[in-house]
């Protein structure tokens, strides 16, 4: 009896909310394919990604069986919103320019800019980073037409500058177009439209938004009812605060969005896990409107219906690393218990010849929580992505016998606290 019981195969659900990316979710596959086979053989398990059982109500995920001392299989299924962020991704030139100055403005007049300054300067470079980018792009393009403008003044015939000036604007336009054509290499329109999607609304959820979340939480809702060990939802970058906003919506039995009737978590019946990675949750949550986010981070901070882990690292620049999402947003109740704050230590879980080769691929780092890690053997920080998704333990017990890093910042920072 003892023997069959330890043979027994765990079951888990896995919904895995992406950050803004306007690509489809078959590169999370392909990402989860080629990392995990590689974290296997460093850590020596078995690990193997098939394809999943045709179903029109789960289009988009895979299927993982492992045997890390016991089998284990994992449904991993992709909560899709890459066509919202393509839709907000089509404007031109002049749409990103107006942009720009809208996002600005928000962040700028609100008094959340120096707060988040005040908080993490890395993630605050990143969101800089396409505002001074697409500046310098602008005046490029205007030193161009002055340039032109300037030769059209020693042309002989008269008023030669004043005909110059629709070359001299159509040159001006070709540049910030070659701009926009090459972005794939310099981010700058990318980050700007990430960054803009949250301050559009001022922190509030678009109504195309709250609809596809509702969604969300209907999936997760009916795989609580599934014959599983664990529902485990993921969620990285900017689907963090999007992830806090389904489960607490889920947990709370009158405020359910999917579903009124809904009487919360089921019991018994499956652990429920948030895993958060590489948070920028203080982007959405410290502008004026976002108070349905505070709300939602109050509440899962006391919540004991599921365990929330969350794992950033100094080394991501793009991330608010070990700044407690709930505390520094100014929403910290009494009785918090969550998130378990923990490091990803890239320094320490990737060997010296990886991380001098990474920590110059800011955005490629930034999603090194999806990836595999070639030192974690004999580290006391073990984190591994594989382990979590598809291995035989839930995340509560992985991680009930850990600490919150010391090293977490909890100082309030936030200008707008309220709650609704």
């Amino acid at each position: 009896m003892i023997a069959e019981k330890a043979q027994r195969v765990f079951r888990r659900r896995v919904f895995y909310i992406p950050g803004y990316d306007p690509f489809p979710p078959r590169r999370y596959r392909e990402l989860y394919r080629k990392e995990g086979r590689l974290q296997a053989e460093i850590s020596g398990y078995d690990l193997t990604l098939t394809a999943r059982l045709a179903d029109p109500g789960r289009p988009y995920g895979w299927r993982v069986t492992t045997l890390m001392g016991r089998p284990a299989e994992a449904e991993i299924e992709v909560l899709v919103w890459s066509d919202l962020v393509q839709g907000s991704m089509r404007r031109g030139v002049l749409g990103t320019y107006a942009l720009l100055l809208k996002t600005a403005s928000t962040y700028g007049a609100s008094g959340a800019l120096w707060q988040l300054l005040r908080l993490r300067k890395g993630p605050m470079i990143a969101a800089l980073y396409p505002a001074v980018l697409l500046v310098g792009q602008a005046l490029v393009a205007l030193a161009v037409a002055a340039f032109a403008l300037w030769l059209a003044a020693d042309l002989p015939w008269g008023g030669a500058r004043e005909l110059a000036a629709v070359p001299a604007l159509a040159l001006a336009w070709a540049v910030l177009e070659g701009f926009r054509r090459i972005d794939r290499r310099l981010y700058a329109y990318y980050l700007l439209h990430d960054y803009a999607f949250t301050a559009v609304k001022a922190g509030a959820y678009p109504d195309i938004l709250e609809a596809r979340l509702a969604e969300f939480g209907a999936r997760v809702r009916a795989a609580l009812s599934d014959e599983v060990d664990e529902v485990l939802v993921v969620a990285h970058s900017s689907g963090v605060h999007l992830a806090v906003s389904v489960l607490a919506d889920l947990l709370r039995p009158n405020l359910n969005r999917a579903d009124p009737g809904w009487e919360g978590v089921p019991k018994p019946g499956p652990a429920l896990g948030f895993l958060s990675l590489g948070h920028a949750v203080p982007m959405a949550s410290f502008l004026p409107k976002a108070g349905r986010l505070r709300a939602d981070l109050a509440y899962l901070s006391t919540s004991k219906a599921l365990t929330w882990v969350d794992v950033t690292a100094p080394g991501d620049g793009c991330c608010f690393a070990l700044c407690d999402p709930v505390a520094v947003s100014g929403v910290a109740p009494e009785g918090q218990i969550w998130p378990l704050m923990i490091s990803a230590a890239f320094t320490q879980t990737l060997s010296p010849e990886r991380w001098a080769k990474l920590k110059r691929q800011y955005f490629r780092l930034h999603f090194q929580y999806l990836c595999a890690f070639d030192r974690l053997q004999g580290r006391t920080i073990d984190y591994d992505y594989f382990r979590i998704t598809a291995g035989p333990m839930t995340l509560a017990r992985r991680f009930r016998a850990r600490q919150s890093s010391a090293s977490r910042i909890t100082t309030a920072r936030n200008p707008h606290r309220g709650l609704e």
